[in-house]
């Protein structure tokens, strides 16, 4: 693979199949994440409990896109980084969507649904609850 760096395989095109499989197998695969499937548009659902950590939807040849709900604050925080944008449906919402069409974006993904699952797992611990 003379050439090859990483560079080039962060900018890797991937399609939205391809893009959806690899995040289902990641974030699907966290200590209690459920994989279920969005009723309205049905893609792939990720919850922890009852919480939604948020959804997929396949864009074929553009990739695909993950929407995942977190506090304003911190959704205005990412879209101002440039990680993310306003959810096309919902921009008046804590929604936002992350475009995954690289394999970079890819990581991008896993790293803001890390953050919606840090702030559930944080939120289903009850007040003096053993943390052992």
């Amino acid at each position: 693979m003379a050439g090859m760096t990483v560079q080039a395989l962060d900018d890797t095109t991937l399609d939205g199949r391809v893009a959806v499989a690899a995040l289902v197998g990641e974030v699907g695969n966290w200590e209690g994440v459920e994989v279920a499937v969005e009723p309205r548009f049905g893609g792939p659902l990720f919850q922890l409990g009852r919480r939604q950590l948020g959804h997929l939807h396949d864009a074929g040849e553009r990739g695909a896109f993950a929407d995942i709900p977190l506090p304003r604050a911190l959704r205005d925080e990412l879209i101002a980084a440039g990680r993310a944008r306003l959810h096309s449906a919902m921009p008046d919402s804590g929604w936002l969507t992350v475009p995954v069409r690289t394999a970079a974006d890819l990581a991008g993904a896993v790293e803001v649904f890390r953050l919606a699952y840090e702030r559930a797992r944080r939120s289903r611990r009850a007040p003096g609850a053993s943390r052992t």
